[in-house]
C-alpha cells in the first residue's frame, strides 16, 4: 500500500499539471510521501505478494518510510532553490515521487526481476532530474554523462542477473542466490554473473574504478538533486547489495572484488577530495570514500556488519540533507560552487553556515556526531570479521579526510567574504529540513542505540 500510494501521487501531481500548471505539485508532493511513510508505521503481519516479486518485511517497511521521508525533505530543499532558479512545472515532484516509488520496490523485491526494475526504475528518474535545469549547459552535461554511464551499468546488472538466473533455475532471490554462500560455488554461470551484477552496483554506489560520473554529475546538477542522489540514490544501491549479499549467506567468491572496491574507493575517494577546490566535487570524492567504508561493512556480513551498513546509510543521509541543503539554501539565482565561495558565509547566513559546519564535522567522523559513532560500528564490526588490513585502511583514510572537511568551516569562519555578499534568506520548507537534518546528526551521535539495536534485528 505505501508503494501504490506513492505511485498514485505521482500520478496525480502529472495530472494536476493540466490543470493548475506548477502551483501545487510539491505540497501534493509532500503530503503523498508522508501518507507512506506514516502507513509504514504500521506492523501489520508480513504479507508476500508472489506475482509482484514484494514482500512486506520490517525491512521493506522500514526503509519504503525512510526514503519517502528523504524525498520529502528533498522536495522541501527544492521549494525555494526552484523559485530563485526558474525551475517550474510538475515535472519535478512528479519524477521525485517516482524515484521514491522505484526505492520502495527496491526495498521490498523478493525476486531478481523486481530488484532490478526497482532499481532502474529510480535511476531513470534521476536521468531526469540531473538535466532539470534546462537552461544550465553544465546540468545537460551531467545529465547526458549520466544517461551514458547508467545504461553501461543497467547492462552489466541486467546481463549478471540473466546469469544467475540461468544457472539456478529460479527468479526467487534466496533460492537463486543460495549457491554464492561461502564455501564454493556450484554454477559457474552464477559465479560469472555475481561478478556483472557487482560491477553494476558498483556503478551506483560509485566505488572505484565505476566512480568516474559521480564528480561531474555532483557538480553539474542542482544541489537538491544532488542531495537526492547522495542520499536516497546511495542508499538505494546499498539496500540492493545488502539484499543479494543475504540472499547468499554472505559475500563469498565475491570477497575479494568487494574487499578491492572498498580498499580503492577509500584511498582514491579521500586522496583526490584534498585536492578539489569546487565544494560538491569534492562532497563527491568524499562520497566515494564513504561509499567505501560501507562496502567495508558489507563484507563483514551477518556479524553485525549489515547492521552497521543499514545504520551508516540513515545516518550519511541526515549528513547530506544537511550539507547540500545548506547549499542549497546558499544559492541565489546562481550557484556558487568554489570553496572561496563561501568565506564569510557562517555569519552572513548563521544557520545554513553552522549547519554546513556541523555536517562537515560529521562527515569527518568528529564525535558526537552521527558521522563519527557510524564509522566507529563499522570499524569495530570490520576488527572483529577479521577484516583488521582493511579497517586500519579505513581508520587511517578517515583521519585524512578531517582536513579536507575542516577546510570548509575554515572558510566558513576564518577567513573575511571576498567582495559584497548578496543575503538571501532561506525559506521556512529550507529551514525546517536544515533544523530537521542537524537534529538527527546530535541525536544520532549521542543515542544511536535504538536505531542500531532495530536495523541488526532485520538480519537475525
Amino acid at each position: 500500500m505505501p508503494i501504490m500510494i506513492i505511485a498514485c501521487g505521482a500520478l496525480a501531481v502529472l495530472l494536476l499539471g493540466a490543470v493548475a500548471p506548477g502551483r501545487y505539485g510539491t505540497w501534493v508532493g509532500v503530503a503523498v510521501l508522508l501518507g507512506a511513510a506514516f502507513w509504514c508505521l504500521q506492523a501489520p503481519p508480513q504479507s508476500v505478494i508472489p506475482s509482484l516479486g514484494l514482500a512486506l518485511t520490517p525491512f521493506a517497511r522500514f526503509f519504503t518510510g525512510f526514503f519517502s521521508v528523504t524525498a520529502l525533505s528533498v522536495l522541501l530543499i527544492s521549494h525555494g532553490y526552484n523559485a530563485r532558479r526558474g525551475i517550474t512545472g510538475e515535472e519535478y515532484p512528479a519524477t521525485v515521487l517516482f524515484a521514491a516509488f522505484g526505492m520502495g520496490v527496491l526495498s521490498a523485491a523478493t525476486n531478481l526481476l523486481a530488484l532490478f526494475l526497482g532499481l532502474e526504475g529510480l535511476t531513470f528518474a534521476f536521468y531526469f532530474l540531473v538535466a532539470i535545469d534546462r537552461e544550465r549547459p553544465a546540468g545537460g552535461e551531467a545529465g547526458m554523462k549520466y544517461l551514458l554511464m547508467g545504461a553501461v551499468a543497467a547492462a552489466f546488472t541486467a546481463f549478471g542477473l540473466a546469469l544467475v538466473y540461468a544457472g539456478s533455475g529460479s527468479l526467487e532471490t534466496a533460492a537463486a542466490m543460495k549457491t554464492l554462500a561461502a564455501g564454493g560455488v556450484e554454477s559457474q554461470l552464477q559465479l560469472a554473473g555475481a561478478g556483472f551484477l557487482l560491477a553494476g552496483i558498483a556503478f551506483k554506489m560509485s566505488l572505484v574504478p565505476a566512480h568516474l560520473w559521480t564528480p561531474d554529475v555532483y557538480e553539474g546538477a542542482p544541489a537538491p538533486v544532488v542531495a537526492f542522489i547522495a542520499t536516497a540514490s546511495k542508499g538505494a544501491a546499498v539496500v540492493f547489495l545488502l539484499l543479494v549479499l543475504e540472499a547468499a549467506g554472505g559475500a563469498g567468491p565475491l570477497r575479494i572484488p568487494l574487499w578491492l572496491l572498498a580498499f580503492f574507493s577509500m584511498i582514491l575517494g579521500n586522496l583526490a577530495a584534498l585536492l578539489q577546490k569546487n565544494l560538491k566535487r569534492m562532497l563527491a570524492y568524499s562520497a566515494i570514500a564513504q561509499m567505501g567504508y560501507i562496502a567495508l561493512a558489507l563484507l563483514v556480513g551477518k556479524d553485525g556488519g549489515y547492521g552497521a551498513a543499514a545504520f551508516y546509510v540513515v545516518a550519511y543521509t541526515a549528513m547530506n540533507l544537511a550539507a547540500f541543503g545548506a547549499i542549497a539554501a546558499l544559492s541565489g539565482e546562481s550557484e556558487s560552487g568554489e570553496l572561496d565561495g563561501y568565506r564569510g558565509v557562517g555569519f552572513s547566513r548563521p544557520l545554513p553556515g553552522a549547519v554546513l559546519a556541523l555536517a562537515m564535522f560529521a562527515l569527518a567522523g568528529i564525535p558526537p556526531t552521527a558521522g563519527f559513532i557510524g564509522k566507529f560500528f563499522i570499524f569495530a564490526a570490520a576488527l572483529r570479521g577479521g577484516e583488521i588490513a582493511l579497517a586500519v585502511a579505513g581508520i587511517l583514510t578517515a583521519v585524512v579526510s578531517v582536513y579536507y572537511y575542516l577546510r570548509v568551516v575554515v572558510n566558513l569562519y576564518m577567513r573575511p567574504a571576498e567582495g559584497e555578499t548578496v543575503a538571501v534568506k532561506q525559506s521556512f520548507p529550507e529551514t525546517f529540513v536544515l533544523a530537521a537534518a542537524a537534529i538527527t546528526i546530535g541525536i544520532l551521535g549521542v543515542f544511536p542505540g535504538p536505531l542500531m539495536e532495530f536495523v541488526l534485528s532485520f538480519f537475525n
